[in-house]
């Protein structure tokens, strides 16, 4: 699920913006919780308060040695584990674990086959646990992670954690009164292009564009397709009734249109224009426009402001396709459907993607296991997480305030970690 989300307490403008606000080209990107957060009213901008759940969060481990910090940052395996917990009587039971069991068995197929860029583990060491996972009772998932698993701390294992949800907006097949925003699919004439096929030295970066006569420039910024640019190509998917909506959908890279007759169609990322990414919420907050930077905050600001706010959303030239998705879905960067409440998005280089991860925050809600089967543009460096909290308003409302902090435990099969650790 490419999205573009999380941040800090600046939220869900950065906290959409986790997920996807990417680099050159930003890489791609739906059970109950533990504990149900008190709700309040609706705010000034119609969203609705959810009030946090405070936690205690477990301390992180000591660093056995501070100078392994600064030897090799690019990877867990460089930057440096050391041996977690025994995490028999740290995993709780209840929905969250059975959640993450289901995920996991998810993810297997692609974690037995796919690389580890973070030199954790390599595909055979899930084997044990995999096979394990796809008869396991979901009553006792809790002694399924602590059997087949144990933990790991990377770097100083501080954990930051965001939020990011599938939106529901209003939208039409057809465009039609009431229903006048865009939703444009991937234009053919917008290419890819691999740089490192052309020099040694830009390997691993790509550019995207169009080609212009003999020549490659960029696509369209955000204002000039709004403003028409693709008007009367055929590349309409479907119509949003409100821009604001869609604004933030775009930041989420997918999400679902309520249509005018109740049904649902929903709609993923199919490619974006090329162009760099800007957070709007910071950029508001610096200019002193809104104070606390919440999405709340931010879209009360658009609509109460409706020019200046089409000029904001424009700032951030970056735009969206999307395509319509049938199935299970939202699909993550796994190629497999997220779970709510039990999917965060990681960097790969410091968890192997399909991994457990145990968070302990100050913040009760994403206590508990996680399975890593996503990824974002902003989601970056060791003990980084943005978790997923599916649709409607209360993953709404948990997504976009989501701002916690605490501790972070990788869970690997036993006796992966043996080979990690140093003496």
């Amino acid at each position: 699920m490419i999205r573009w989300t999380s941040g800090s307490a600046l939220l869900a403008a950065l906290a959409l913006l986790s997920a996807c606000a990417g680099g050159v080209i930003p890489p791609s990107a739906g059970g109950p919780a533990p504990a149900r957060p008190a709700s309040g009213g609706p705010s000034q901008s119609g969203e609705i308060a959810t009030r946090p759940v405070p936690a205690t969060p477990r301390p992180a481990l000591p660093v056995l040695n501070p100078d392994d910090l600064t030897l090799d940052v690019t990877t867990a395996a460089g930057l440096g584990v050391r041996p977690g917990p025994d995490i028999g009587a740290l995993i709780p039971s209840g929905e969250r674990s059975r959640l993450a069991l289901q995920a996991f068995r998810l993810s297997c197929p692609s974690l037995m086959r796919r690389p580890d860029p973070s030199g954790l583990t390599r595909g055979s060491d899930w084997n044990n646990a995999c096979a394990a996972a796809s008869s396991w009772p979901e009553a006792s998932a809790s002694e399924f992670f602590s059997r087949y698993f144990e933990a790991v701390q990377v770097g100083d294992g501080a954990a930051f954690v965001t939020g990011y949800y599938e939106p529901e907006i209003a939208g039409s097949r057809v465009r039609q009164p009431g229903y006048d925003v865009p939703v444009y699919r991937r234009p053919p004439n917008l290419v890819d292009v691999d740089l490192g096929q052309f020099s040694d030295s830009l390997k691993g970066r790509t550019i995207r564009g169009k080609v212009d006569g003999t020549k490659l420039v960029p696509f369209d910024d955000r204002g000039q397709i709004v403003g028409g640019s693709l008007a009367g190509r055929g590349l309409e998917l479907a119509w949003a009734a409100d821009p604001v909506e869609f604004f933030f959908l775009q930041v989420q890279g997918s999400g679902r249109l309520t249509l005018p007759d109740g049904g649902i169609m929903r709609i993923g990322y199919d490619g974006q224009n090329g162009r760099d990414y800007t957070g709007i919420g910071k950029l508001m907050k610096d200019r002193g426009l809104i104070k606390a930077g919440s999405m709340q905050d931010i879209m009360g600001y658009l609509r109460s402001h409706p020019a200046e706010g089409a000029a904001i959303m424009n700032e951030n030239r970056s735009f969206v396709f999307f395509r319509e998705l049938t199935g299970a879905g939202p699909i993550g960067a796994m190629g497999v459907a997220v779970t709510p409440e039990a999917t965060v998005a990681a960097d790969p280089k410091f968890v192997p993607l399909g991994a457990p991860v145990l968070l302990s925050l100050d913040r009760a809600e994403p206590n508990g296991i996680w399975i890593a089967q996503d990824t974002g543009g902003a989601i970056k460096g060791a003990n980084r997480f943005d978790s997923f909290w599916g649709a409607g308003a209360r993953a709404r409302g948990i997504a976009g305030g989501m701002s916690a902090r605490g501790s972070a435990l990788i869970l690997l099969p036993i006796g992966s970690a043996a080979r990690l650790t140093r003496p």
